[in-house]
């Protein structure tokens, strides 16, 4: 695993999908402490301050599975989907004793709250190329805006403490490679 690490990127996933073009390997992942066009599905702003944790890991193309049609692709990226907020649910779990619900498709929440967002994209040139996975913690975040006050939590919120964001990082990455 190599990771290429970032003060302020607009997107960890553009970022990713420029490395994919310049022929960048599995399990490159890339990590921003923040980014100024972070976003989910259907294109909705993640708000992304200095403290979360945001990056985006390119997968393996064998995941991509022996499915020739664009329905087996898209089948993918959703079981992709699921399988990352499974890995940071667990994360979450295991580290800090909280319950995270995973609020399907992309979504982990703790405490009625959202803590983590998943978006997988494919790279298709001729052919699909790769996968990018990117994730969204709320980790070290003190306060969000207005319009998320009662939407939205971070781990500092939830525990009172820091988090050690580059810890969460190697063990959620760790378990999304399991499943491979």
């Amino acid at each position: 695993m190599k990771i290429i690490s970032y003060k302020v990127v607009e997107s960890t996933n553009l970022k990713a999908k420029d490395l994919v073009k310049k022929k960048a390997k599995p399990w490159t992942v890339v990590v921003s402490e923040r980014q100024t066009q972070g976003y989910g599905r259907k294109g909705n702003k993640w708000y992304s301050p200095k403290g979360g944790l945001y990056f985006s890991i390119i997968l393996p193309s064998h995941f991509q599975g022996s499915g020739r049609s664009l329905q087996d692709k898209l089948k993918n990226l959703q079981i992709l989907t699921i399988l990352a907020a499974f890995a940071v649910g667990k994360v979450i779990k295991n580290n800090f004793a909280l319950e995270p619900f995973i609020k399907l498709p992309n979504d982990v929440w703790v405490n009625g709250k959202k803590i983590a967002g998943i978006l997988v994209e494919n790279v298709i040139g001729k052919k699909l190329k790769s996968s990018i996975m990117g994730i969204g913690v709320n980790t070290n975040i003190v306060r969000f805006p207005k319009e998320l006050e009662n939407k939205a939590t971070s781990l500092k919120k939830e525990l009172r403490k820091e988090v050690d964001n580059q810890k969460i990082l190697k063990e959620i990455v760790k378990e999304i490679k399991a499943f491979f």
